[in-house]
């Protein structure tokens, strides 16, 4: 069986085609052979955030020619596509609206069914098969999202989230803060200056029981950043002037030895040795660096995957919709719409086992 997959829940367009062998097994089994993995992204300009009528806009001009390549790519035609899965939530509003609208079309056209799928367990699900992981811990971080979970009884269960804003969305704005360039990603561009860092910063620490808060973080490197510009931010202990690249080292720091703590309280609570790390922030060399230390010390092991698989793609939601298309799933013209709040633990799991 091939699935189309449509993506497109924030500023990264992508379609991707999955094949999953073995369609008349009523249980899917055996490796998804990725056949094409194609994305396109909005990218806005220093300083300023993509907001959701243009990216929308974004989409709805590249849809069309993405699908055309994606098909090209995997030499399959629209006749050997089996359904067409698409990103019903979470996500940004407009964003999500036109690439239901594109999935509608593609439906009618070629006669196909349609399948909605929960962005987050797209990921996960992305990440378990790309890795091996087979029962892990997940911490799924991205620009608007951050939950630690586990699976139980056909349900991905929610441990811990953040409170207010998610962790690439902080990551995000203090970019905008410091006018660093969105391209390729303002996260990504923090990383690297974050290795240039020399001096470690002191941020709040915001773990409250099993759940972050990165609100007060944000405003706290932000007025750093103010009195930085002004020269007027210098190290305690050798007087040395605070540069961009040690905010951004305090603050990827801070953030992500935060979402090693409330992790590895998951572990130890649900029994496992093994974290599966997915979604955009989940690139990020330094918090699987962080979260393979923690693993280590308690005999366990991190997976992880790189930006093919971690930033929002087609094949995901491909994947992901597959599995449920194989048991059944599917969803009906009439009931295609989008959501932006569209929780992990809503999603009914029904291609696993315990």
């Amino acid at each position: 069986m091939i699935a189309l997959g449509l993506e497109g829940s924030a500023n990264k367009l992508g379609v991707g085609l999955v094949l999953h062998p073995n369609p008349t097994n009523a249980k899917y089994s055996g490796p998804a052979q990725i056949l094409s993995n194609i994305r396109h992204t909005y990218i806005s300009p220093p300083g300023e955030g993509f907001l959701p009528k243009d990216t929308a806009k974004h989409h709805r001009a590249f849809v069309v020619q993405l699908v055309k390549q994606a098909l090209r790519e995997a030499g399959v035609s629209a006749q050997d596509v089996d359904c067409i899965c698409y990103t019903r939530g979470p996500g940004m509003g407009a964003p999500l609206q036109s690439v239901v609208v594109a999935a509608r079309m593609l439906s009618l056209l070629w006669g196909k069914v349609l399948v909605g799928v929960n962005h987050c367990v797209g990921h996960i699900e992305m990440g378990r098969e790309i890795t091996g992981a087979t029962n892990p811990v997940v911490l799924y971080v991205s620009g608007g999202n951050t939950q630690v979970i586990a699976y139980s009884t056909q349900r991905y269960r929610i441990f811990g989230e953040t409170l207010d804003i998610a962790v690439g969305n902080c990551l995000d704005r203090f970019a905008r803060t410091l006018n660093i360039s969105n391209d390729p990603a303002p996260g990504y561009n923090i990383e690297q200056l974050a290795k240039k860092g020399r001096f470690l910063l002191d941020l709040p620490y915001a773990v409250k029981g099993m759940d972050c808060s990165f609100s007060g973080i944000l405003a706290r490197v932000d007025d750093l950043a103010a009195q930085m510009k002004k020269g007027e931010l210098r190290d305690a202990e050798t007087g040395e002037l605070i540069t961009p690249e040690d905010l951004c080292f305090s603050l990827q720091e801070t953030v992500f030895a935060m979402l090693v703590e409330i992790t590895e309280r998951a572990m130890a609570h649900v029994g496992s040795n093994q974290v599966l790390i997915v979604g955009g922030v989940g690139c990020n060399e330094r918090v699987q660096e962080m979260m393979g230390v923690m693993a280590k010390d308690r005999g366990g092991s991190v997976y992880a995957t790189d930006e093919r698989f971690c930033i929002d793609n087609g094949i995901m939601i491909a994947h992901a919709g597959l599995l449920a298309y194989q048991k059944g799933f599917h969803t009906r013209l009439e009931e295609s719409t989008c959501t932006q709040r569209y929780r992990t633990d809503d999603v009914w799991v029904q291609w696993r086992d315990d």
